[in-house]
């Protein structure tokens, strides 16, 4: 069985991660979403909310599921049994990230591998940190994220 998990900080995922997540759940059995804690990070949603923002976003995949872990991904690979890790890659800055950061895991669970899938053109200018600060200013996220990510940025919003 090819188990495979996506992770990050998703604050908030957006249609550029939903994307890769589409296209990652057909090349595995099961694809796990895991909200990782980055400390360095100051986050806009709680994890518990980006749990559920991403549960609600990606409904259609049938192969999906969500997690969260505050540890090593080299940890939680090995406690759950998966072989591939899949990242999206949005440039080649994120390539030269991504690449150290796999060889890291590699290092840590030799049997692991990692797959980089390159996003989709029309979400190349899509990040994260880039729509919190938009929302941030009361810009147009539409088309952006999903549906239910919209309604909770307006909601952070307001308060």
């Amino acid at each position: 069985m090819k188990r495979a998990i996506c992770t990050g900080s998703f604050d908030p995922v957006t249609n550029g991660h939903v994307n890769i997540f589409e296209r990652a759940a057909n090349l595995v059995d099961e694809l796990i979403v895991c909200v990782f804690v980055n400390k360095r990070k100051n986050p806009m949603f709680t994890a518990q909310e980006r749990v559920d923002l991403l549960r609600e976003s990606t409904l259609h995949i049938d192969n999906l599921t969500v997690d969260s872990y505050d540890g090593l991904v080299s940890d939680y690979i090995k406690a759950n049994d998966i072989n591939i890790i899949i990242r999206g890659l949005r440039s080649a800055g994120d390539f030269e990230y991504e690449y150290n950061q796999a060889q890291m895991v590699k290092h840590l669970v030799p049997e692991v591998n990692t797959i980089f899938l390159l996003t989709a053109p029309e979400f190349l200018f899509i990040s994260s940190s880039g729509i919190r600060e938009l929302a941030q200013f009361h810009g147009d996220v539409h088309k952006l994220v999903p549906e239910c990510v919209e309604i909770a940025l307006r909601e952070k919003q307001s308060k």
